[in-house]
């Protein structure tokens, strides 16, 4: 039969490794249940011809063209990179909200720099490296220090609607650039 699982954010978080370039936690919502989990990028000078994108997890359109905003917005040069994101635990994410964190995942591993522990993260991206609102941001925070997140960084259209931060740092950022400042 079907078991309960109390806290599936643990479960998709346990065993992730501290301080590793590449690995981000993404502040996800399930419906109306928030549930956080590691997504890891890779990126690699292309071995052959043409790069690929690779991603398990996450829309494989939306990495291409997340790859293609970070290429043409913040000048990260991702055309000569073979591209590989991964969804640990096997989840599937289909929000947009999951944008920002593979921007962050992506630029982690090309700098070669891991993001601070205890930081989650989650905003849509649009093609102009705006960082938009999405919904959900005060259950996202909830879930976060319920699970000892310290940071979250989230979409600045939203930081302005939250009620209450507890020990949680709300980051708010309107731009790609002001992420990666914000995050590196």
């Amino acid at each position: 039969g079907l078991a309960a699982v109390p806290n599936p954010s643990e479960l998709f978080l346990a065993g992730r490794p501290s301080n590793e370039p590449g690995s981000v936690v993404v502040a996800s919502m399930d419906g109306t249940r928030p549930i956080f989990c590691e997504l890891q990028a890779l990126a690699t000078p292309v071995s052959f011809g043409a790069p690929r994108r690779t991603a398990h997890g996450v829309d494989h359109t939306r990495v291409s063209l997340i790859a293609a905003v970070m290429e043409r917005k913040i000048g990260m040069h991702l055309v000569t990179q073979d591209i590989f994101v991964n969804l640990v635990g096997g989840m599937s994410i289909q929000e947009p909200a999951v944008d920002l964190p593979l921007v962050i995942a992506l630029a982690s591993s090309v700098k070669n720099m891991p993001v601070a522990e205890g930081t989650a993260v989650a905003g849509e991206v649009g093609l102009a490296g705006e960082v938009r609102a999405i919904t959900g941001t005060e259950a996202r925070l909830v879930e976060a220090a319920r699970i000892g997140f310290t940071r979250l960084v989230c979409p600045k259209a939203n930081v302005k609607s939250l009620p209450h931060r507890g020990k949680v740092e709300v980051v708010g950022v309107a731009s790609l650039t002001e992420a990666l400042e914000a995050l590196f």
